[in-house]
């Protein structure tokens, strides 16, 4: 993979509610040559629509039971309405980008999960087809992917989002992955006061969740960065969408945010 390229991970609606600032940060590293590829999610999205519906959804293990009117629902929200969302707005603020499918060529091929029996049509990444996401790259477009992936027979699968960034950051040969939240990075108690970790192992998030210093809302999004490190890639930056050119300072490695090592 060329250089002037990383991979970010970002939920559907955590990049709903970034500021403008976000989006002109993303303009300056395309034109800098610097191509950002989007993985985004959608899940409260995905929610809202199935209960506007009148489908029942349920979660095994923070995975959404996923049948085929489900799946219809998934796919309809990540690839038809966030993906082009996001796209619009990136375009917006004059950067150039693509919107894609897993489906899509094969982009993102799946096998169901080892306990599909119990969570449906929920994929496992096994190929993630490099070339497509290199040449939209060359052309000088940021590939803004949807996590819905294709398996044997063109069965589609509902994957989750951190699994598939970790997946296309990998097979794009990408070290670092940035996940963008609506949190600075890992927060905990220092004397009374919250502060940001800097730099934390896989092993110290398990031992704070033990503890209790990671809870709440944290710790899936801890867990969703931790799916991310497969593979080639050895980190993960956990950082704030809202702070002003984010994405500017985690490439140039300025002290920022939650940086999550093997």
């Amino acid at each position: 993979m060329k250089s002037g390229c990383f991979v970010m991970k970002c939920g559907g609606s955590t990049l709903a509610a970034l500021p403008d600032t976000f989006f002109l940060d993303l303009k300056k590293l395309q034109d800098e040559g610097m191509i950002p590829v989007i993985v985004h999610g959608g899940g409260p999205a995905i929610s809202d629509t199935l209960g506007k519906l009148g489908i029942e959804t349920e979660f095994v293990n923070g995975l959404r039971k996923t049948n085929e009117a489900v799946l219809d629902v998934v796919e309809m929200v990540l690839s038809g309405q966030i993906n082009k969302q996001i796209v619009r707005k990136v375009m917006q603020f004059g950067a150039k980008a693509i919107g894609l499918s897993g489906v899509d060529g094969h982009l993102i091929e799946a096998k169901p999960v080892a306990n599909a029996a119990e969570v449906g049509l929920v994929g496992e990444v096994t190929n993630v087809n490099a070339a497509i996401i290199e040449a939209v790259v060359q052309m000088g477009y940021m590939p803004v992917i949807a996590p819905v992936g294709i398996g044997e027979g063109a069965q589609r699968y509902n994957i989750n989002a951190d699994t598939a960034a970790g997946a296309v950051a990998s097979h794009l040969g990408v070290e670092r992955m940035i996940v963008v939240t609506d949190v600075p990075g890992i927060m905990k108690n220092v004397d009374g006061e919250k502060k940001v970790l800097p730099v934390v192992t896989v092993a110290e998030i398990e031992r704070m969740i033990e503890s209790g210093d990671i809870y709440g809302g944290m710790i899936p999004k801890v867990r969703a960065a931790m799916e991310c490190i497969q593979g080639k890639v050895s980190e993960v930056v956990i950082v704030s969408g809202t702070e002003p050119e984010v994405l500017s300072k985690v490439l140039r490695g300025d002290s920022i945010g939650t940086r999550i090592q093997r």
